[in-house]
């Protein structure tokens, strides 16, 4: 059982902290929370954690450029996608073909006819599908502005009406509550910044291998690591996958080529994951991959990138209490002020 130097407002915290998380989940608010996470700790990183007004602009000056970024890469991606996958799909048939293997396309024509048999119904959704999507945007913003109203303003105030008694419960929840919030923060910052050092990385040596291989649309595969790679695990499967099947359509060396190319990075970045990432989180691959599926059926892609940070949040908060088998004697009793 938790020790008895646990106040009471300090599992008041917990079980508030517990109930956020799982209402998060249920009610479909992970894109809220990741964005307060995110641009909070964009803030902090900008501001050098001194200079706030100087985090507060180039915050919103990069922000601005994501926007265009992403405008711009969507629009890349609505062009230069179909032609990607055309070309994988043409040199997955030919050598279906040349192996006898029967496929249920022949181009990307027919792959689309076979896949458009299967959501056209779906069309009767399109209304439900818009919502979301407003729903998500302004659920993005809700959270730009909490971040911003949290970094320029961390103060908050508990139970100091006048009215108040000195060390009322509401006070003490409180402020129980801060230091759970607090410390889950530190776990994303901690989850997070490993992850984008590694997302980098593994970035960067993709990138110079399809320049130097001369991929077709590199600029848009690059691109797309870089998002998977903020997917921990299964995100380098998604990238890499897409890299094989391009390396595909040029020739089947080239797919070999590509592939081990790609394993002998990702071996060479387990000596990088071992300094960065297994020294900062130290959770087992078989404990990610559970947390990556929980979190993927509760709020799909941000609960895959919410999962790690949750898992190390919880062993921080668990390895701050002690654990007793047996209760302890009344003379061990400590009053807590």
């Amino acid at each position: 059982m938790f020790s008895p130097v646990m106040s009471k407002a300090a599992r008041i915290s917990y079980v508030f902290v517990a109930v956020i998380l799982l209402l998060v989940g249920v009610l479909h608010l992970s894109t809220l929370l990741l964005t307060v996470l995110f641009a909070y700790f964009a803030l902090q990183k900008f501001s050098l954690e001194r200079w706030k007004r100087v985090g507060v602009v180039v915050f919103l000056l990069l922000l601005a450029g994501a926007g265009v970024t992403a405008f711009l890469f969507i629009r890349k991606a609505y062009v230069e996608f179909p032609e990607v996958l055309g070309g994988i799909i043409q040199a997955v048939v030919d050598r279906a073909e040349q192996w006898g293997v029967e496929l249920p396309f022949t181009d990307f024509k027919s792959l689309r006819e076979t896949a458009l048999q299967g959501v056209t119904d779906q069309w009767a959704h399109l209304g439900r599908y818009a919502s979301f999507a407003v729903m998500q945007s302004v659920m993005f913003l809700i959270g730009l502005v909490v971040a911003l109203s949290l970094f320029v303003s961390t103060k908050i105030h508990f139970g100091e009406e006048e009215t108040a008694v000195e060390g009322n419960l509401y006070a003490a929840a409180g402020g129980e509550i801060l230091k759970r919030f607090a410390t889950f923060y530190r776990s994303f910052a901690t989850v997070m910044g490993a992850q984008l050092i590694i997302s980098l990385v593994n970035t960067a040596l993709t990138a110079i291998f399809l320049v130097a291989v001369g991929f077709h649309h590199a600029s848009l595969i690059v691109m797309f690591t870089f998002l998977c790679g903020l997917l921990p695990i299964i995100g380098n499967l998604m990238s890499n996958t897409l890299i094989v099947c391009v390396g595909l359509t040029l020739s089947p060396k080239m797919a070999l080529t590509a592939l081990i190319y790609l394993v002998v990075i990702h071996k060479l970045e387990y000596f990088l994951n071992s300094k960065i990432i297994g020294s900062r989180i130290k959770n087992p691959m078989w404990m990610t991959m559970i947390g990556l599926i929980l979190g993927e059926k509760l709020m799909g892609v941000p609960g895959m990138i919410l999962a790690p940070v949750v898992l190390h949040y919880v062993k921080v908060e668990a390895s701050r209490n002690r654990f007793s088998e047996e209760p302890s004697a009344p003379t061990a009793t400590r009053t807590v002020s």
